[in-house]
């Protein structure tokens, strides 16, 4: 008599079927976002909505693969050989393609395309998954976040919540181990006294300390593309930091030929005029870190972006003030947004700095963001 082959109902139920169906929708839908992430992130529905609009992608729809009997051919058997390989098509519709051809229009139709929805939480956490915050120093003075409980001891007695299952499994093994040894005919089972419960005590969570200096030139020479450029950096810079990090301070510095604080809409929302002297910046940023963030607690990161178009006589003193803000950091990041091939002086006199913390980027398209992300934060 042949074997019963028992087959599960939850195989073939249709809550499975959709199941599999959603997670597989959702690999494509991550897989389309990775390799648009580029443009997507300069969206201006996304940056001007401040991520409250869910985002919307084309991409081919999903169908399920299904055999399809062929009756215009007579012999409907058929083997492959051995030279096939995994993957392969064994076999096309001969005569029908895809959509118009160069013959005419085709009596076929195309594949569906439709706009699938990603939520700006979604597509935060697919952009932030290779960011992080580099040469963090955990040697720093830390600033205590929150209490944790650490399980750090077993005993007999405790609520049955906190009960060890692999403990007291344990215990009864080696109970019925020893009644075994001793001849008597005992069986397998949990007892009372094979019971082993959690305990634990309340520690304190530590977290380093990290502040942001967010850096920008606000002067007239900055125009549309470049403003709104430096703005889509710092738009995802402060989400990402705010999304990974609880204990991160960020400050906002905007600057012409003067450099000041701003508050975050303001930095996001005002535009200046005048002239151009990056080193206002960097002499401000160096003055708010000898007050406020001593670097032997504090992990810094300063980030600029401008467009490079400096005052000449202004290169040599931000060479020296960028030198010493390389010194008292982790990572310095330097963003010029070009619409040119040319590197500007102040990039090119910067270049002269080899300390690997000091991170240049350049940005002549929208879809290099991304790009000068990764370079920064990695």
């Amino acid at each position: 008599m042949a074997d019963d082959i028992i087959v599960s109902r939850d195989d073939w139920s249709l809550h499975r079927k959709g199941y599999l169906d959603q997670t597989r929708h959702k690999e494509k839908v991550e897989e389309v976002v990775k390799h648009q992430l580029g443009d997507l992130i300069v969206d201006e529905s996304i940056i001007l909505t401040d991520g409250k609009k869910n985002i919307k992608i084309p991409m081919r729809s999903l169908e399920e693969f299904r055999f399809k009997y062929d009756f215009n051919k007579m012999n409907h058997t058929g083997q492959g050989t051995k030279k096939m390989v995994p993957g392969e098509i064994m076999g096309r519709e001969q005569g029908k393609g895809k959509g118009a051809s160069r013959n005419g229009a085709g009596e076929e139709p195309g594949e569906d395309i439709y706009e699938a929805e990603i939520t700006y939480e979604d597509l935060a956490n697919i952009l932030f998954e290779e960011l992080k915050l580099p040469n963090l120093d955990d040697k720093k003075k830390p600033l205590i976040t929150h209490d944790r409980p650490e399980f750090n001891d077993v005993r007999k007695k405790g609520l049955m919540a906190n009960v060890d299952k692999k403990r007291t499994l344990l215990e009864s093994i080696k109970r019925s181990a020893l009644a075994q040894n001793l001849k008597k005919d005992v069986k397998l089972r949990i007892t009372p006294e094979d019971l082993r419960f959690k305990t634990w005590e309340t520690r304190p969570n530590f977290e380093t300390n990290a502040v942001i200096l967010a850096m920008m030139d606000t002067s007239g020479s900055m125009g549309q593309f470049e403003k709104y450029i430096s703005r889509t950096f710092f738009f995802w810079m402060v989400r990402f930091l705010r999304l990974k990090y609880e204990h991160v301070e960020i400050r906002f510095l905007a600057h012409h030929t003067e450099a000041k604080e701003v508050t975050e809409e303001e930095f996001f929302t005002r535009g200046e005029s005048g002239g151009t002297r990056c080193s206002s910046v960097y002499k401000y940023a160096l003055d708010l870190i000898e007050r406020d963030y001593p670097p032997e607690h504090h992990n810094i990161y300063p980030v600029h972006f401008t467009d490079g178009d400096n005052i000449g006589s202004d290169n040599s003193r931000a060479l020296s003030l960028m030198k010493s803000l390389v010194e008292v950091s982790q990572v310095v990041g330097y963003g010029e947004i070009l619409r040119t091939h040319y590197s500007s002086t102040l990039m090119s006199t910067l270049k002269r700095i080899t300390d690997p913390k000091l991170r240049l980027v350049t940005i002549r398209e929208r879809g290099e963001v991304y790009a000068a992300l990764k370079t920064v934060f990695s």
